[in-house]
């Protein structure tokens, strides 16, 4: 087979964000532009001559296309083989857990995560490295510059990989191994959690129920929860994943996962519930007519991990996100643990898991996660939870309040305004960073302002420097007040605010989080001019 170089031209805004690039379908579909990037990305890693490349993605609608694209672009450039999962499917853990498995140069992951997808909706694609996880900014600068003075690309003209079912082909030299989509990762949790313990509990009373929301995580709960663990069938809602996720937004939070809400806040509602998004990266977490934050999930799998067989022996540290609540941070406190506070993207806690400073990571975007892969991971957080629940043998509501008693309760809520003006949203920021020295010493709900700043992050690890990560009003008594700008749309901005108050006395701490944090909620909007700018009353989104 002949190799082709292409000639080709840049496309504007081409730079990955925290996850990658995402844009609409339509334009990925554009001639040359997802060819350019992927040639970018090729020109940008080093010496992979002969190297083992892994390709998977989320199911989502252009999945299979850009699959076929990407087989015949690394058959031209040099690989020697490509991992490539079922049907084009990796969620992007069971990506990370492949690529680490198998000692591959690094992968490329097809997934706008929690974005919608379809004909009209959004699409995405991610360099992973050979530790599995998402490519650090070195690296997505290289390739951005790239994409700025690309010329040809390199291709091969065949015919297309048959990717139904396992087996292994060759083209232009290059092996592709078409890979079971769920396995290597089911076994990798079983070697994590004590399924004994979780397939009791699923077969006494105890009852749950796991939304896939249609998207990638369908068969990897499935496979998991009902087939090895013995959970009755039905207990995973909306499995078969589709290309445009059943016209939902694969984003487990309150607002889209309804469809599980209802059911956890019904009649006869079950003891625990659960959902994952696009990809099976995020996670919420429910209890009987009970939520859980992202926050104290992660706190609380810290606070219980030696209960859990993989992490019995004791975890290094705990790493969370800037935005991410301070409750992580008493349980290390407690534990004499370091924690660690990095800027939103889980690109940043791979260097502290690679260091060994850190077991465990979350942030407040329904992400979690441990070293066991290099990328938040929907399942084992509700496997963590299900192998603490099956240990103590009590509610989810019962964990959650016994460790309020115990470490105090963080307030903590984030409020999304998506797809405003990106003029009006910078402003909403830059209006807070203009008050940041008459801010100091004044009250706001009922609270002194201690300092005001732009979160700035240097690596422990490589001495790198972040800056301009979130504007943060900080009270005296650790309440805080952030403002963020999210990188994961496609379309206008998203601007979130993140709302967060300590309290420490048991008698206040079964308020409800909207309740509690009131006086924070006007504070942002008096010292934002938010409402005004964005045109908004209220939120898209609250969790």
């Amino acid at each position: 087979m002949l190799i082709h170089s292409i000639a080709t031209t840049p496309f504007e805004g081409q730079r990955p964000g925290t996850s990658g690039l995402r844009k609409k379908v339509k334009v990925f579909q554009q001639e040359h532009y997802l060819e350019n990037f992927v040639q970018s990305v090729f020109d940008s890693i080093g010496d992979y001559s002969g190297q083992t490349l892994v390709v998977g993605g989320d199911g989502r609608f252009y999945n299979l296309e850009a699959t076929q694209t990407i087989l015949k672009m690394a058959a031209a450039s040099g690989f020697g083989k490509v991992l490539v999962g079922q049907n084009g499917i990796l969620s992007t853990p069971a990506a990370s857990c492949v690529i680490r498995k198998y000692n591959a140069y690094g992968g490329l992951i097809l997934s706008a995560s929690h974005n919608p997808a379809g004909p009209e909706e959004d699409f995405g694609i991610k360099y992973n490295m050979g530790n599995g996880g998402p490519a650090p900014e070195s690296v997505t600068e290289a390739v951005f510059e790239q994409t700025g003075k690309i010329e040809w690309y390199q291709t091969i003209q065949c015919d297309d990989v048959d990717l139904s079912s396992t087996g292994t082909t060759e083209i232009a030299g290059m092996t592709v191994e078409v890979i079971d989509s769920v396995a290597d990762y089911a076994e990798l949790m079983q070697s994590l959690f004590d399924f004994d313990a979780i397939r009791d509990l699923l077969a006494s009373d105890f009852r749950m129920a796991f939304d896939a929301m249609h998207a990638v995580t369908g068969p990897y709960a499935t496979t998991i929860f009902e087939d090895m663990l013995g959970a009755p069938k039905g207990t995973v809602m909306n499995g078969v994943p589709k290309t445009d996720f059943g016209g939902g937004h694969p984003d487990p939070n309150l607002t889209y996962a309804h469809e599980l809400v209802d059911v956890l806040y019904g009649e006869d509602a079950p003891d625990f519930g659960a959902a994952s998004d696009g990809d099976g990266d995020r996670n919420m977490i429910l209890g009987n007519h009970f939520f859980v934050t992202p926050s104290d999930s992660l706190a609380v799998i810290a606070a219980n991990a030696e209960l859990i067989p993989g992490y019995k022996a004791g975890i290094a540290g705990i790493a969370r996100s800037m935005p991410t609540s301070g409750a992580a941070d008493r349980v290390a406190e407690a534990m004499g643990l370091s924690c660690y506070e990095t800027p939103t993207g889980w690109k940043f806690f791979g260097n502290l898991m690679d260091d060994g400073k850190v077991t465990m990571c979350g942030e407040e975007s329904f992400g979690t996660g441990s070293n066991h892969v290099r990328e938040k991971d929907g399942l084992w957080a509700v496997l963590c939870w299900l192998n603490i629940l099956a240990a103590r043998k009590t509610s989810v509501e019962a964990i959650i309040t016994e460790h309020w008693a115990k470490f105090g309760r963080n307030y903590y809520s984030r409020h999304d305004y998506e797809g405003v003006d990106s003029a009006a949203a910078t402003q909403v920021l830059q209006n807070v960073r203009d008050q940041f020295v008459s801010l100091c010493g004044t009250e706001l709900a009922g609270r002194t302002v201690a300092s005001c700043d732009d979160f700035s992050y240097t690596d422990p690890v490589d001495g790198s420097v972040s800056e301009n990560q979130g504007v943060r009003v900080l009270f005296e008594d650790g309440s805080r007040i952030i403002f963020r700008l999210s990188g994961t749309g496609t379309s206008g901005a998203t601007i979130r605010i993140y709302l967060e108050s300590f309290e420490a006395d048991t008698g206040k701490q079964g308020m409800d989080a909207q309740d509690a944090l009131a006086g924070f909620i006007a504070a942002a909007d008096d010292i934002s001019g938010l409402q005004k700018l964005s045109g908004r009353d209220k939120p898209t989104v609250i969790t």
